[in-house]
């Protein structure tokens, strides 16, 4: 027989190895992936939970400077920043250790976490005696911008970190 003349087929390589179905440990890596990213989503909409009420006092500290523009009444400005202050602070911190606070232990504790003590400065110590006093009174005396910065950081700074 002439060696050129057999009836030999060609090599037939195997068909290559398809991506599916996958392996068991890409399963696993997908798996601790989704893990990952669900437990990130969870963390991140806690947050996001936790901090709605610092930023519904924060929209509201913004409302009450804008109608302060508009009235000039120190005196009422002074009681609804007093009341916000208030109530944003029983958000975050337990209730008996907030709520019958007043005076100097009150500032005190709204300085607690602050880089620096807006509330013992002129600014801040005028929200002790300005919700209090005569609307027609003279309130030339108070500071209103540092006021306002002192309740703006101690809203916008989380009480002991967030979570």
């Amino acid at each position: 027989m002439d060696p050129t003349q057999l009836p030999l087929r060609d090599l037939h390589l195997p068909d290559p190895v398809g991506w599916w179905p996958l392996a068991p440990g890409w399963w696993i890596l997908i798996a601790l992936t989704l893990l990952g990213i669900g437990w990130m989503l969870l963390r991140a909409y806690r947050r996001w939970q936790f901090n709605a009420p610092r930023r519904y006092a924060i929209r509201t500290l913004a409302a009450v400077e804008a109608e302060y523009l508009s009235h000039r009444d120190i005196v009422r400005l002074g009681q609804q920043v007093s009341e916000l202050l208030r109530r944003g602070m029983l958000a975050y911190a337990p209730r008996d250790e907030v709520a019958g606070l007043t005076g100097e232990n009150w500032l005190m504790w709204l300085d607690c976490g602050l880089p620096v003590p807006y509330f013992h400065t002129d600014g801040g110590k005028s929200l002790l005696e300005l919700p209090y006093r005569n609307p027609e009174g003279d309130c030339s005396d108070v500071d209103v911008n540092a006021l306002l910065a002192a309740v703006k950081m101690r809203l916008s700074i989380p009480l002991g970190g967030a979570r």
